[in-house]
Protein backbone atom coordinates (compact mmCIF):
# COMPACT_ATOMS: atom_id res chain seq x y z
CA UNK A 1 0.00 0.00 0.00
CA UNK A 2 1.20 3.50 -0.71
CA UNK A 3 0.31 7.03 0.26
CA UNK A 4 1.01 10.07 -1.88
CA UNK A 5 0.20 13.70 -1.19
CA UNK A 6 0.95 17.06 -2.71
CA UNK A 7 1.92 19.93 -0.43
CA UNK A 8 1.75 23.28 -2.19
CA UNK A 9 3.21 26.36 -0.53
CA UNK A 10 0.95 29.40 -0.79
CA UNK A 11 0.84 32.89 0.71
CA UNK A 12 -1.34 31.46 3.48
CA UNK A 13 0.88 28.46 4.26
CA UNK A 14 0.79 24.90 2.98
CA UNK A 15 -2.18 23.31 1.23
CA UNK A 16 -2.38 19.54 0.96
CA UNK A 17 -4.15 17.23 -1.42
CA UNK A 18 -3.93 13.50 -1.74
CA UNK A 19 -3.17 12.18 -5.16
CA UNK A 20 -3.52 8.97 -7.08
CA UNK A 21 -0.43 7.93 -9.00
CA UNK A 22 -2.16 5.26 -11.08
CA UNK A 23 -2.11 7.42 -14.22
CA UNK A 24 1.40 8.77 -13.62
CA UNK A 25 3.94 6.89 -15.71
CA UNK A 26 6.97 9.20 -15.75
CA UNK A 27 8.68 11.81 -13.64
CA UNK A 28 7.51 14.38 -16.18
CA UNK A 29 3.88 13.32 -15.59
CA UNK A 30 4.42 13.66 -11.84
CA UNK A 31 5.97 17.12 -12.24
CA UNK A 32 3.04 18.23 -14.41
CA UNK A 33 0.58 16.98 -11.77
CA UNK A 34 2.46 18.90 -9.09
CA UNK A 35 2.58 22.10 -11.14
CA UNK A 36 -1.20 21.94 -11.59
CA UNK A 37 -1.53 22.08 -7.80
CA UNK A 38 0.14 25.51 -7.69
CA UNK A 39 -0.88 27.94 -10.42
CA UNK A 40 1.40 30.62 -8.91
CA UNK A 41 4.60 28.59 -9.54
CA UNK A 42 5.15 28.23 -5.80
CA UNK A 43 7.01 25.28 -4.31
CA UNK A 44 5.17 21.97 -4.46
CA UNK A 45 6.32 18.85 -2.65
CA UNK A 46 5.17 15.39 -3.68
CA UNK A 47 5.47 13.08 -0.68
CA UNK A 48 5.28 9.34 -1.30
CA UNK A 49 5.60 6.46 1.13
CA UNK A 50 5.24 2.78 0.44
CA UNK A 51 4.46 0.15 3.06
CA UNK A 52 6.83 1.72 5.59
CA UNK A 53 9.68 0.44 3.39
CA UNK A 54 10.72 3.69 1.72
CA UNK A 55 9.70 7.27 1.18
CA UNK A 56 10.37 9.79 -1.51
CA UNK A 57 10.20 13.55 -1.84
CA UNK A 58 9.92 15.33 -5.17
CA UNK A 59 10.26 19.09 -5.11
CA UNK A 60 8.93 21.24 -7.93
CA UNK A 61 9.81 24.95 -7.94
CA UNK A 62 8.00 26.60 -10.85
CA UNK A 63 9.37 25.38 -14.16
CA UNK A 64 12.69 24.15 -12.68
CA UNK A 65 13.58 20.49 -13.08
CA UNK A 66 12.21 18.31 -10.28
CA UNK A 67 14.53 17.58 -7.37
CA UNK A 68 14.22 14.07 -5.93
CA UNK A 69 15.17 12.24 -2.75
CA UNK A 70 14.44 8.54 -2.14
CA UNK A 71 15.21 6.98 1.26
CA UNK A 72 16.00 3.45 0.02
CA UNK A 73 16.57 2.96 -3.69
CA UNK A 74 16.44 -0.84 -3.59
CA UNK A 75 13.10 -0.87 -1.77
CA UNK A 76 11.72 1.78 -4.13
CA UNK A 77 12.89 -0.25 -7.15
CA UNK A 78 10.40 -2.96 -6.15
CA UNK A 79 7.53 -0.52 -6.64
CA UNK A 80 6.06 0.93 -9.80
CA UNK A 81 5.77 4.22 -7.93
CA UNK A 82 9.42 4.11 -6.94
CA UNK A 83 10.39 3.30 -10.49
CA UNK A 84 8.95 6.70 -11.52
CA UNK A 85 11.46 8.42 -9.22
CA UNK A 86 14.50 6.23 -9.89
CA UNK A 87 15.76 7.85 -13.05
CA UNK A 88 19.05 6.91 -14.69
CA UNK A 89 20.45 10.27 -13.61
CA UNK A 90 19.40 9.73 -9.99
CA UNK A 91 21.08 6.32 -9.94
CA UNK A 92 24.21 7.64 -11.66
CA UNK A 93 23.75 5.51 -14.76
CA UNK A 94 23.86 6.07 -18.45
CA UNK A 95 20.38 5.86 -20.03
CA UNK A 96 19.47 2.24 -20.72
CA UNK A 97 21.99 0.65 -18.33
CA UNK A 98 19.35 -0.40 -15.82
CA UNK A 99 16.84 -1.93 -18.23
CA UNK A 100 17.29 -5.55 -17.22
CA UNK A 101 17.57 -4.71 -13.54
CA UNK A 102 14.22 -2.92 -13.10
CA UNK A 103 12.29 -4.48 -15.98
CA UNK A 104 12.80 -7.98 -14.59
CA UNK A 105 10.97 -7.07 -11.37
CA UNK A 106 7.22 -7.51 -10.99
CA UNK A 107 6.21 -3.90 -10.54
CA UNK A 108 2.59 -3.69 -9.52
CA UNK A 109 2.98 -1.05 -6.82
CA UNK A 110 2.56 -3.52 -3.99
CA UNK A 111 5.79 -5.50 -4.01
CA UNK A 112 7.32 -6.28 -0.65
CA UNK A 113 10.99 -6.95 0.00
CA UNK A 114 11.60 -10.68 -0.24
CA UNK A 115 14.59 -10.91 2.06
CA UNK A 116 16.67 -12.68 -0.60
CA UNK A 117 17.88 -9.52 -2.26
CA UNK A 118 21.53 -10.46 -1.66
CA UNK A 119 21.12 -13.39 -4.04
CA UNK A 120 19.24 -11.23 -6.52
CA UNK A 121 21.76 -8.44 -6.58
CA UNK A 122 24.92 -10.11 -5.41
CA UNK A 123 27.94 -8.99 -7.38
CA UNK A 124 26.08 -7.06 -10.05
CA UNK A 125 27.66 -3.70 -10.75
CA UNK A 126 24.22 -2.37 -11.67
CA UNK A 127 22.52 -3.32 -8.39
CA UNK A 128 20.25 -0.65 -6.96
CA UNK A 129 21.73 0.45 -3.61
CA UNK A 130 20.01 -0.15 -0.26
CA UNK A 131 20.64 3.46 0.63
CA UNK A 132 19.29 6.94 0.04
CA UNK A 133 19.71 8.45 -3.42
CA UNK A 134 19.06 11.89 -4.78
CA UNK A 135 19.23 15.40 -3.42
CA UNK A 136 19.56 15.07 0.35
CA UNK A 137 19.52 18.88 0.66
CA UNK A 138 16.10 19.08 -1.01
CA UNK A 139 14.41 20.48 2.11
CA UNK A 140 17.29 22.44 3.70
CA UNK A 141 15.70 25.84 3.10
CA UNK A 142 12.38 24.56 4.47
CA UNK A 143 13.79 23.44 7.82
CA UNK A 144 14.71 19.79 7.24
CA UNK A 145 18.47 19.46 6.93
CA UNK A 146 20.38 16.72 5.15
CA UNK A 147 21.35 14.89 8.35
CA UNK A 148 17.77 14.95 9.64
CA UNK A 149 16.34 13.80 6.30
CA UNK A 150 18.76 10.87 6.08
CA UNK A 151 17.96 9.81 9.65
CA UNK A 152 14.18 9.64 9.13
CA UNK A 153 12.57 6.23 9.42
CA UNK A 154 10.27 5.39 6.50
CA UNK A 155 7.51 4.57 8.97
CA UNK A 156 7.04 8.16 10.17
CA UNK A 157 9.08 10.25 7.71
CA UNK A 158 6.22 12.09 6.02
CA UNK A 159 4.76 13.12 9.35
CA UNK A 160 8.14 14.37 10.56
CA UNK A 161 8.69 16.33 7.34
CA UNK A 162 5.21 17.86 7.50
CA UNK A 163 5.75 18.74 11.16
CA UNK A 164 9.02 20.54 10.35
CA UNK A 165 7.26 22.45 7.56
CA UNK A 166 4.39 23.42 9.85
CA UNK A 167 2.05 21.40 7.64
CA UNK A 168 1.24 18.38 9.77
CA UNK A 169 -2.42 19.35 10.24
CA UNK A 170 -3.05 19.84 6.52
CA UNK A 171 -1.25 16.58 5.69
CA UNK A 172 -3.38 14.69 8.21
CA UNK A 173 -6.55 15.95 6.54
CA UNK A 174 -5.66 14.01 3.39
CA UNK A 175 -4.10 10.95 5.00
Amino acid sequence: MYFAALLARTEDGWEASDTELDDVETLSDLADLAREASPEDDTVLVLIEQEDAWFGVVRIDGEDDPRIYVSDAAAAARSSYGEILLTDELLGREPGDDGADLDSLDLDGTEEPDGDSDDEEGGSGDAVPHSPVGDSEILDDLGVGEKELKSLDAEDALGAIADALGASEVLETVR
